[in-house]
């Protein structure tokens, strides 16, 4: 039977992470496609993948290459992108109710997976830049018709900003939806590099992107 949904992960060095996370959403989405695209990993991600994913794919290393290789292979009416440290906070019926609305792509409000309340300040205020923009990140688990994507080319070549830059294309066709359903990501780039710096990076990152600045070159302010 053809899938309704396909999950698209792409991952690099996510052993430990990933097995819960396909377990839970065997779990929550029954019947939904579990596609899992390594970008070469060293540990034991891909063992992990291979006991719980339906298809385990190598490929080049970036986001973007994964993301489209594993939507090449997908078999679903609608295609989810998720990060291997986010985990959706909703069940396939919810779903259905979200994708009633009639639009055909969206992103999901996130929630922050640490304690402190300065995470709760940042949450909150990406998910109102997010919906009053149009444009979610890689975090916020982007959905939409596999239609859609095939007729927008799937996700430019970059490595960085490949999310931000396909929701620009996507919202030229329609409003997201998706506001009803929420994901928890991890907090660890916050916890471990300090919140307000990882805040500041991050928003000057978004800003010299908007400004013209080239992927290639915020890849390399962000990791350094």
């Amino acid at each position: 039977m053809t899938p309704r949904h396909s999950f698209i992960l792409p991952v690099l060095d996510e052993a430990g992470r990933l097995g819960p996370l396909l377990a839970r959403l065997r779990a929550a989405f029954p019947g939904a496609e579990c596609i899992v695209v390594d970008g070469g990993s060293t540990d034991g991600t891909v063992p992990e993948a291979l006991a719980a994913a339906d298809l385990v794919l190598l490929g080049e290393r970036g986001r973007a290459a994964q993301m489209n290789l594993g939507a090449a292979a997908a078999r679903g009416e609608w295609l989810w992108f998720l990060h291997a440290d986010t985990e959706p906070l909703f069940d396939a019926v919810a779903v259905e109710a979200a994708l009633a609305a009639g639009s055909p792509w969206g992103f999901c409000r996130v929630r922050l997976s640490g304690r402190a309340p300065a995470l709760r300040l940042i949450e909150r205020a990406m998910n109102i830049r997010s919906r009053l923009s149009g444009i979610g990140t890689g975090d916020q688990l982007l959905f939409l018709r596999r239609s859609l994507f095939e007729t927008e080319g799937g996700f430019a070549p970059v490595p960085l900003m490949e999310d931000v830059e396909f929701c620009r294309r996507l919202r030229r066709r329609a409003r997201p939806g998706g506001a009803g359903l929420a994901v928890r990501t991890s907090s660890r780039r916050w916890e471990e590099n300090g919140i307000l710096r990882t805040v500041l990076l991050m928003w000057t990152l978004r800003l010299r992107y908007a400004l013209g600045a080239s992927p290639a070159r915020l890849w390399a302010r962000y990791y350094g």
